[in-house]
């Protein structure tokens, strides 16, 4: 059934993770005046990721009737949405490291909210598994009692 509230959880981690690729995640200000941004798009591996992320889990929604692959692949799609956070801190530092080997000097760096969309992907994940496996467990409770 579509219309539980796990694929609401779905639903939302794939529209945080679709809005991740339009919001940029960090902003620097450069010591000539100039500023740089990095979003997801500024990375082919960052922006596979959150694409991977956001395939899977509007496929998941539609698993409702295979329960036990739906949670499995859940399960990978928080490990994914685990690393798109680690990727993003590092290709952010790697960002940075560039601008001050090319000699520029960052006058200000800071996260800005687009940054924080990943995180939200692994919360709406995680409260998706577990309805799913509360799903999964319902249904034993009731073969049992068949």
């Amino acid at each position: 059934m579509i219309q539980r509230i796990q694929s609401l959880y779905l639903l939302l981690a794939a529209a945080a993770g679709v809005g991740t690729w339009f919001l940029n995640i960090w902003k620097a200000t450069v010591n000539d005046g100039s500023i740089r941004y990095f979003n997801a798009q500024s990375s082919f591996i960052v922006f596979l990721v959150l694409m991977l992320i956001v395939g899977l889990a509007l496929f998941c929604i539609f698993l409702f009737k295979n329960r036990k692959l739906q949670f499995r692949l859940t399960i990978l799609n928080i490990l994914l949405s685990l690393a798109a956070v680690v990727l993003q801190y590092f290709k952010v530092q790697d960002t940075a490291n560039e601008l001050q080997a090319s000699g520029k000097l960052i006058t200000t760096a800071t996260y800005l909210p687009g940054a924080f969309l990943p995180v939200l992907i692994f919360i709406f994940l995680l409260m998706a598994a577990r309805g799913i496996y509360k799903d999964e467990k319902l249904i034993k409770s009731l073969d049992r009692l068949r």
